[in-house]
Formats: structure tokens, C-alpha cells, sequence
């Protein structure tokens, strides 16, 4: 340690200070390093709560943004005659038409798929027909899209659905 450091410190409770600190009255300085710690550590929690605090508050936002674009979907594929609120409609209507309904989810799958031809996932095609989220949809579409490649009227690649 150079000679003009050492000498424009002093030693208080075995550490070492800048005069000019440990002269100040306006600033606070810790007793000894455990307090200065603690002091730190209470600092650096409250600072964390505020941060997470925030994040919570940013993902409840993109959870609401995210609710909105699939009421957005559901809007457009009902507009289009597609989607969940068909599917909603049939199941209502009765047991009688369930094949009907079989049908109905196989045939706008192929004509979702086969209007992008570089295929989609499953994914994707979940979010285009505003099922995302919707458990008992989810399945129907996978069940429909199982469907479909057995029967060779789609084909799976790398994880995306092409038409065949």
C-alpha cells in the first residue's frame, strides 16, 4: 500500500477508514463490517422484493395482453366459421352429432394446413384456431391431427404438418 494511502487512514476497531469519513458527521458509517453487512444485506432484499414485485406485476400484464389476443383469435376464427366457438356450439347441440363434429375439426385442420404450405406446428396451429390453453380442444385437435397422418392426408416433418 503506498505511503500517502496509509498515511491519510486510521485504524478504528481494526479497519480501515478515509479520515474524511470517519471525521463526518453526515454520513453513517457501520459500528464494524458485520453491521455494515447486515446493513447491505437488508438493502440488497428490499431492492430483490421491488425487482420480483415488478416482474410479477410484468408477467400478470403479459398474461392479460395474451388473454386479449386469444379473445382476438377466438373472434377471427369464429368470424371465419372455424375454431372454438364452433366446436362449442356442436357440443352443445347434442350426442348426435358428435362424427359430425370428428369431421368438421379434421376438415379445418386440412384447410388450415394446407393454406401454409411450409407446414405448422402443432403449436401454431393451436394459437390460429384459438384453442391454446383449452385442454379438452388441445386434444381434439391432436386426435385430428393423429387422425389425418395415418391416413396419409397430411404429413408430419420435423415437427410441422404439411399437406400431403
Amino acid at each position: 500500500m503506498p505511503a500517502a494511502l496509509i498515511a491519510s487512514r486510521h485504524c478504528t476497531n481494526e479497519k480501515f477508514m478515509p479520515r474524511s469519513v470517519a471525521t463526518s458527521t453526515e454520513i453513517t458509517m457501520p459500528e464494524n463490517f458485520e453491521s455494515f453487512v447486515q446493513q447491505e444485506r437488508e438493502r440488497l432484499g428490499k431492492a430483490r422484493e421491488q425487482a420480483e414485485g415488478k416482474a410479477r406485476e410484468a408477467r400478470e400484464e403479459i398474461a392479460s395482453i395474451e388473454g386479449e389476443l386469444r379473445a382476438i383469435e377466438a373472434y377471427e376464427a369464429a368470424k371465419r366459421g372455424k375454431g372454438s366457438s364452433q366446436s362449442r356450439q356442436t357440443r352443445r347441440s347434442g350426442g348426435g352429432q358428435r362424427q359430425a363434429r370428428s369431421g368438421s375439426k379434421r376438415q379445418a385442420l386440412l384447410q388450415l394446413i394446407g393454406s401454409n404450405p411450409d407446414g405448422l406446428t402443432r403449436g401454431e396451429i393451436l394459437e390460429r384456431m384459438g384453442l391454446k390453453g383449452n385442454k379438452s380442444g388441445e386434444m381434439s385437435v391432436s386426435n385430428a391431427l393423429t387422425a389425418l397422418a395415418k391416413t396419409s392426408q397430411v404429413s408430419r416433418e420435423g415437427g410441422r404438418y404439411r399437406p400431403a
